[in-house]
């Protein structure tokens, strides 16, 4: 398997990114090995989700940035678990953490939400972790589109933990307004949950028309990510993605 593209500035203003898409279970497992997982994709943004929600939880995650050579962009505990990670390349224009309507006896869920340029570019960034529940996660699949509309940048990334597969009528319902990238140019591996049992692809990055896809997928094979660092580093596979963004 080919390396997806280092990321880069084009000489005509154009940004290759990496992008990865991580469920990390509250960092409850190996967090060594997914700091290794993390770090050799060398992502300039990681969508997060299951963030450290509870006791120091700001001190935990900040502390698997720096042990992945990234810093943290927003979200964890104020987003409900989802989080944005980022490379120093980034320089951050503004974030917001958004809180979901919270249906009673189901889990909190929220956004984690951000504005950054790469050079000249300017790129919204989203990461989700829809609901276990059909109805209430549809209702959250179109939050999810209306927040990245509300963004008002020409291009966004955004992803996460959506809980059901490209069957499904949400993952259906955002993919009918943005590039599953996986879909575009499939790379690497396609399920992403469980890591011991690959058998279903739950998790998804997700692109704006106009970025351009050069590749998504498990990084099975990847320089440096092994598969025994997969399984234990927490119950999901992780997504990494490799976009074109043009000059403005």
């Amino acid at each position: 398997m080919e390396p997806l593209p280092n990321s880069r500035t084009a000489p005509d203003g154009s940004v290759v990114l990496r992008v990865l898409s991580y469920n990390i279970r509250s960092m409850r497992d190996d967090t060594d090995a997914l700091a290794r997982v993390i770090k050799a994709c060398a992502p300039d943004l990681v969508l997060v989700q299951e963030a450290p929600r509870f006791f120091r939880w700001r001190k935990k995650l900040a502390r698997l940035a720096r042990a992945a050579d990234l810093v943290i962009l927003s979200g964890g505990a104020t987003a409900s678990g989802p989080a944005l990670l980022c490379g120093l390349r980034a320089t951050v224009e503004r974030t917001e953490d958004v809180l979901l309507p919270l249906t009673p006896g189901l889990h909190r869920r929220g956004l984690s939400t951000a504005v950054v340029r790469f050079g000249g570019v300017r790129l919204g960034v989203v990461s989700c972790h829809l609901s276990l529940d059909r109805s209430e996660r549809y209702e959250q699949g179109g939050m999810f589109l209306d927040r990245i509309a509300a963004l008002d940048v020409p291009h966004v990334i955004a992803g996460g933990d959506l809980n059901e597969g490209p069957e499904g009528r949400t993952f259906r319902r955002i993919a009918e307004r943005l590039q599953d990238c996986r879909a575009v140019a499939p790379w690497g591996g396609e399920a992403t949950w469980t890591p011991s049992d690959p058998h279903q692809r739950i998790d998804a990055v997700f692109a704006t028309d106009g970025v351009e896809v050069l590749g998504c997928g498990v990084p099975h094979g990847h320089p440096g990510v092994t598969d025994a660092d997969l399984r234990a580093a927490t119950d999901h596979l992780p997504v990494m993605a490799a976009v074109r963004i043009p000059a403005p």
